[in-house]
């Protein structure tokens, strides 16, 4: 009998090995009914096959057949290349969207406490000649974390996300209503009010957020605080920081756990950065983050009195270098440039500053803080986890390569004469298209990939006529 597809291959390291060896001796006393595997698309979203437990044991083994269809889909499900040319990403093995494999990720699985008897594991794409398929989100991390690890550093991140919890009145499930995109659910407040960080706001929608803790703990992530936000039903959850990918892969699940749990208690959750509600206040997503060497694990703070260390505002001066490049992969839907707004806690262009929550930087603690670090505050709930901390490691390694500097601090962070952040998914586009960074560590496939979905994503918005150019022109006119 012939070796296994991922032995044959080489697919799993001695430690997923040892993982999945692990998982099946034990899976006969986890009494599942069955197993999700999951897959983070090209947008972040979950995708993936629900196996029996049988059916799990071999995909252990075997990997697990996927659409590769998967891939040429925008935010919505519209696909942005006529379906069976898809060799027009540039790459032929893609041509007639054959099926690839998905091998799932041993030490990533959990038991979902929400779920009647149901595994999770997170998988990787591959094609069925053993080769990763490029357009893997997760395997373009994995590769920055290896080119970084190469040059002796690690890489430590921590999140906060921001997101909306709403009261589901009506999910619009007509079939009229079931287009691409479908109508939006009809929803109501959660809370009454704008009362940032108050008890009382908290103490009012503690009936759903304490079912969301209590899952997002048992699932083993690293909670570390909940907090009532800005907006009415806004809330912040912030995590510890991981090492590697795990911080990427948590977020993944993470997202998607609030929505399905909220959703199976008549709520709404959405990571949408603006949401179309009056007097709204923006969703972002800020990433903290250090690297480690030599043994240390935060290489970050400075000595002798210095805020940081030469090899931090090198990184930092490397993340602003490539600020509107990396825009697409920390912004990368239309509603989230509209989070960029002066005085809003949102930044509005590409500056740096000590402590100081307007900047699209914020060094995060003080001098001769052994934790002091970076807290990038660009990202939108939205994006795709691991293309927004592989942006990190292309802006920040290019930095330190080259030795960058940030220039001083802007302690005006809303009116420094520094450039503004793009405007537009458009504009942000163009910066990644064009740059030579970008397509020198991601591809010219990649780069090219990426930037056709989001041009199909942009090519629908500005096809679409808004309800505020039906006000504006059509009675004046």
């Amino acid at each position: 009998m012939g070796s296994s597809f991922i032995a044959a291959n080489g697919l799993w390291t001695q430690h997923q090995e040892e993982a999945a060896a692990k998982l099946v001796a034990q899976l006969d006393d986890l009494n599942l009914r069955q197993v999700r595997i999951s897959w983070g698309d090209q947008h972040g979203i979950l995708r993936g096959e629900t196996l029996e437990v049988d059916a799990f044991r071999s995909a252990l083994k075997e990997g697990k057949d996927f659409q590769t269809a998967t891939l040429i889909f925008d935010s919505t499900n519209n696909p942005v290349v006529p379906p069976f040319e898809a060799d027009g990403f540039g790459d032929k093995r893609l041509t007639g969207l054959p099926d690839a494999v998905l091998v799932p990720d041993p030490t990533t699985f959990r038991v979902l406490p929400w779920a009647d008897r149901t595994g999770w594991v997170l998988s990787e794409m591959y094609y069925r000649s053993g080769e990763r398929v490029p357009f893997d989100t997760r395997g373009v991390l994995k590769t920055q974390l290896a080119k970084l690890e190469a040059e002796g550093f690690s890489f430590t991140t921590g999140a906060e996300l921001e997101f909306y919890i709403t009261r589901l009145v009506d999910p619009k499930l007509s079939f009229v209503d079931s287009g691409w995109p479908p109508a939006a659910p009809e929803v109501t407040a959660l809370s009454h009010g704008y009362q940032y960080l108050t008890e009382n706001r908290g103490d009012e929608i503690d009936h759903i957020l304490s079912i969301l803790r209590d899952h997002i703990v048992a699932l083993g992530m690293p909670l570390a605080t909940v907090e009532d936000e800005w907006g009415p039903g806004q809330v912040e959850m912030s995590f510890d920081p991981l090492v590697g990918v795990e911080t990427a892969d948590n977020v993944l699940l993470i997202r998607s756990a609030i929505k399905q749990i909220c959703r199976r208690h008549g709520y709404h959750a959405t990571f949408m950065s603006r949401p179309a509600f009056p007097n709204i206040v923006s969703s972002g997503w800020h990433l903290h983050q250090s690297l480690g060497a030599a043994g240390q694990a935060n290489i970050f703070p400075g000595e002798d009195g210095k805020l940081l260390s030469d090899t931090a505002m090198h990184y930092m001066a490397g993340l602003l270098e490539h600020a509107k490049a990396s825009s697409v992969l920390t912004t990368p839907t239309i509603n989230g440039y509209k989070r960029y707004i002066a005085n809003s806690f949102a930044p509005d262009r590409i500056a740096w500053a000590e402590e100081n929550r307007g900047a699209m930087i914020r060094i995060s603690g003080a001098r001769g803080d052994n934790s002091t670090h970076l807290e990038n505050r660009i990202g939108e709930p939205a994006a795709n986890p691991y293309l927004y901390m592989a942006s990190q490691l292309i802006g920040g390694r290019d930095g330190i390569a080259r030795k960058l500097e940030p220039g001083p601090s802007a302690d005006e962070a809303y009116t420094a004469d520094v450039p503004l952040l793009p405007a537009t998914l458009e504009e942000a586009v163009g910066h990644f298209e064009s740059s030579a960074v970008m397509r020198r560590e991601l591809g010219d496939m990649f780069v090219d990939y990426l930037t056709t979905v989001k041009k199909n994503e942009i090519s629908r918005f500005n096809a679409y006529v808004t309800d505020w150019e039906q006000r504006e022109y059509f009675e004046v006119f």
